[in-house]
């Protein structure tokens, strides 16, 4: 197998644990590897009970139903892993999978992608997709969210995500959130390369641990996109009498007021949070139904920007066919065969160096290099540089024209991008030509105006008859020698 290199400098993007940059668990990922994912197997079936953001349950029954569904899957799997691990001696030797590739290389995958062969397209993905817009991780040294959170004054960097500390101590949350609110960031080249898979009429889906909505505002359709673990593009209340949704908009007015409220629920006053997965909750049930549904049928599995640390989330590249290419994108090596995973029913990983390979191919690099190198093999590359600059113009041009609307609003904080409620406006406009009348209404409407215009009298005081009385020297005299006496 040939492994695609390319610059391994600068920080991890995706890397593996070994570098400290868990990259798939930034805030443009999920927060940390989620506790009901490792801990207790029970929680991973679990299913959402305070409404999922994408494609909710249409009642409690429908998601309970899931939950248990998802369970079921799970603890089958473990027992016929746990069953054939026990009997392997007594197996045949296993026949070599049939190799789809003609060469493990990224030009093969090329190759095989344009082919007819090649018509469902699934690719996983994690925050180093988006580390290019901007958007930090949360374990790389240094430039990591987690080595810049003192200021929270936290337990723990991790609990900034906690359910239990979100719920007894929400501001620190929302702080953090009026720093990375999605609408800051625009799309990477790695979000136009799937935008253009999809365009192409070969991505099946995109299983997406960020939370930043790039996926969205590159333009893929919501029923291409399962975001594995939650997303700000929605929020709801937590009181579970309750569960009122809200739109992004509303949530991004409410967290970029200047005052430092917490968003609470207009019916119940609860806390309103955003749809993402904290530690403590369950993944959305979407997400299990994808894995029974989408995986079976997968062509070609392209993995980009994680370190595949996190499961239930790593556990996908073992979900699709044993004859299923699948190619990596990322500054390192990641999600190789795990002894103690496999036997635990999660599967055997990536295979880029063992005997054995058959169809796991690795580039090495950012994961922008990565797309625009298999974009040139493709012959897209120039397709893909013309909508990434398209859409960024536009997005620009959007946004000018946003920040010129709602310049004035109450609940503008200065930043160019985080601007929300143009209504916000437009009363301005309106109080102040209603207040400038009254001002020169106000000047004419003394009486004092009035009595400087009585100058006419002593005008016509000087009129003809005046000179005709040939008095009228003495007259001004006379004027004032009456009032005398």
């Amino acid at each position: 197998m040939e492994s695609q290199k390319g610059s391994t400098a600068g920080s991890t993007e995706g890397s593996g644990a070994a570098a400290g940059a868990d990259s798939d668990i930034g805030f443009s990922g999920r927060s940390g590897s989620h506790q009901s994912d490792t801990g207790d197997i029970s929680d991973i079936g679990e299913s959402i009970s305070t409404g999922s953001p994408l494609n909710p349950p249409s009642s409690e029954e429908c998601a309970a139903s899931a939950g248990q569904n998802a369970m079921d899957a799970l603890r089958d799997l473990f027992m016929k892993n746990i069953s054939l691990a026990g009997s392997e001696s007594e197996e045949e030797p296993k026949e070599k999978v049939k190799q789809v590739l003609e060469e493990l290389t990224l030009k093969s995958v090329a190759d095989y992608l344009l082919s007819d062969k090649c018509k469902n397209v699934i690719v996983m993905c994690g925050a180093g997709i988006s580390t290019a817009a901007g958007i930090p991780d949360f374990r790389s040294p240094g430039s990591g969210l987690y080595d810049n959170l003192q200021k929270y004054n936290l337990p723990s960097p991790q609990a900034i995500f906690e359910i239990n500390f979100f719920k007894s101590n929400p501001e620190p949350f929302f702080q953090l959130a009026k720093e990375l609110l999605p609408g800051t960031f625009k799309p990477t080249l790695s979000h136009y390369f799937v935008k253009l898979l999809h365009d192409k009429e070969k991505l099946m889906r995109v299983y997406t641990q960020n939370i930043d909505i790039l996926e969205r505002i590159s333009g893929i359709p919501d029923e291409k996109l399962i975001e594995a673990h939650g997303t700000f593009f929605t929020s709801h209340c937590i009181n579970l009498d309750c569960k009122m949704k809200y739109s992004l908009e509303w949530m991004k007015e409410k967290i970029l007021k200047s005052d430092g409220s917490v968003p609470r629920c207009e019916s119940c006053k609860e806390l309103v949070k955003p749809d993402i997965v904290f530690f403590g909750e369950a993944l959305p049930v979407k997400f299990f139904a994808g894995m029974k549904n989408d995986f079976p049928d997968c062509d070609l599995l392209i993995i980009m920007g994680t370190s595949l640390a996190v499961q239930p989330f790593a556990s996908l590249v073992d979900s699709v066919p044993a004859t299923t290419p699948r190619l990596l994108i990322n500054r390192e090596k990641c999600g190789q065969g795990n002894p103690l995973m496999t036997l635990f029913g999660f599967g055997g990983g990536l295979d880029f160096d063992s005997e054995d390979k058959y169809r796991d191919v690795a580039y090495l690099g950012t994961c922008d290099d990565g797309c625009i190198e298999l974009a040139t093999l493709l012959g897209w590359k120039e397709e893909l540089e013309t909508i990434y600059k398209a859409d960024h113009k536009r997005i620009d041009e959007d946004e000018k024209k946003f920040v010129a609307s709602i310049a004035d609003s109450p609940v503008y904080t200065g930043s160019s991008k985080n601007i929300v409620s143009p209504a916000a406006k437009t009363p301005a406009p309106a109080q102040k030509p209603k207040t400038s009348p009254p001002t020169p209404k106000s000047k004419t409407s003394p009486p004092t105006p009035k009595s400087k215009t009585s100058p006419p009298t002593p005008k016509s005081k000087t009129s003809p008859p005046t000179p005709k009385s040939k008095t009228s020297p003495p007259t001004p005299k006379s004027k004032t020698s009456p009032p005398t006496p």
